[in-house]
């Protein structure tokens, strides 16, 4: 795999309260579970590429998010580590459901991915959590 494939681009980041709102506020958003992991997802059309200078030129295939709810962590600290390992998790075995959105043209995978346990964990199981779910999602995309 190429280096640049590696990164985790601004494309690559679910920013847009439009798009969050649709993976979170109308039906049709399926959301699976592998603790201390849940893993909401949804297929929806691609965007048009926007005229921002700091995005890519063209919008990314799939889109991700984190959120680490506060009632979990007070401290912004670990919320912010936290947030750090499943990024770096994402960014590592994101090829897994990527390949199995090349297929689809003009469409597009928003995925946010939400922690629920109340105590931290290590890198390497948050990891192999990640890989599951994404492993999973790409089953049923």
């Amino acid at each position: 795999m190429d280096k640049q494939d590696e990164r985790l681009r601004k494309s690559e980041r679910l920013c847009s309260k439009k798009r969050i709102d649709l993976l979170f506020g109308t039906g049709g958003s399926h959301a699976m579970t592998a603790f201390p992991l849940k893993a909401v997802y949804r297929l929806t059309d691609s965007v048009p590429a926007s005229s921002s200078p700091d995005d890519d030129p063209e919008t990314a295939s799939v889109q991700m998010m984190v959120s680490v709810p506060k009632r979990h962590f007070r401290r912004a600290v670990k919320r912010n580590r936290v947030k750090r390992q499943i990024r770096e998790a994402y960014r590592k075995h994101k090829h897994s459901v990527i390949r199995h959105m090349d297929g689809q043209a003009g469409k597009q995978l928003l995925i946010a991915f939400i922690w629920l346990a109340d105590e931290l964990s290590d890198t390497a199981a948050v990891e192999q959590q990640v890989s599951s779910l994404l492993q999973r999602i790409g089953e049923r995309v």
